[in-house]
């Protein structure tokens, strides 16, 4: 592969992505929305309430259901320390997961459909570089800031929740063992898994938004995990985490693998 090539039309799709003020919204917003807002909150609001037992009575269902070991990580805590760690270790957990899923897609979209729209893909067809350059190059302007952005964000949600809960947990209690497992093996599979989408669809859309429509659908599966979790029906525990990381980057391989093959660029020239 000619990675000097590739290096050259990674820098210029990032410096693309960095003026394009529709793409750069999102992934700004969004994150301090998930990492700052939402712990914060989620970490302040046992101090605010007059009764956290109340905030507590209501997650009973999903306590009885915990698995021994978890039960034992909160074991020891009081009513509002447990309401604390059930909102930023588990409740939130799975929703750390639309970070990189979702900057993947939008920068995947904007490299492919985006570049259509805006007339700029016909000149990058024709520069002297295989398909497999091209392909891997497009997939690392994505990869590498989704991946970015998710590891930042891990290191700022973990100051957010141990600053904002101090008041009620007294210590630096976050991370564990299953969130470093979610951030450094679950994160980067999901940004595979919203590039691996991303990239089927937008090669044959027209525009950044149809792209980005047509790849949302990817987000189905972390609501799936997002609801199971909340509702007790599973537990974020580091077993389970790393088996969803493995399920995923078998998914991620096999997108990549069909997008891979069905990537052509004299397909793209012809359809502008």
């Amino acid at each position: 592969m000619n990675w000097r090539a590739i290096r050259a039309i990674v820098r210029k799709d990032l410096k693309v992505v960095f003026q394009n003020k529709g793409v750069m919204i999102p992934i700004i917003v969004i994150p301090l929305v998930f990492l700052v807002v939402l712990p914060g909150l989620a970490a302040l609001a046992p101090l605010l309430e007059e009764a956290p037992g109340e905030t507590l009575s209501e997650m009973r269902g999903f306590l009885e259901g915990m698995p021994a070991g978890m039960r034992e990580s909160i074991a020891g805590y009081d009513e509002a320390q447990i309401v604390v760690v059930l909102a930023l270790v588990y409740f939130l957990a799975p929703m750390y997961l639309i970070l990189p899923l979702m900057v993947a897609s939008v920068i995947a979209a904007d490299s492919f459909a985006g570049e259509k729209e805006r007339k700029t893909l016909e000149a990058l067809l024709y520069t002297p570089t295989s398909d497999r350059d091209l392909l891997v190059a497009k997939m690392l302007s994505s990869m590498v800031p989704a991946v970015a952005i998710a590891w930042i964000g891990f290191l700022l949600y973990s100051v957010t929740a141990n600053v904002a809960a101090w008041g009620t947990m007294g210590r630096v209690f976050f991370p564990n063992l299953m969130w470093v497992f979610l951030a450094l093996w679950v994160a980067p599979a999901v940004a595979g898994l919203g590039l691996g989408i991303t990239v089927l669809v937008s090669s044959r859309a027209e525009t950044f938004q149809e792209a980005y429509q047509l790849g949302g659908v990817v987000v189905l599966p972390i609501l799936l995990l997002v609801v199971g979790q909340a509702t007790g029906v599973l537990y974020f525990s580091s077993w389970l985490v790393l088996a969803l990381g493995l399920f995923f980057w078998i998914v991620d391989a096999v997108l990549f693998y069909l997008g891979a093959r069905r990537f052509r660029r004299s397909e793209l020239a012809a359809g502008m």
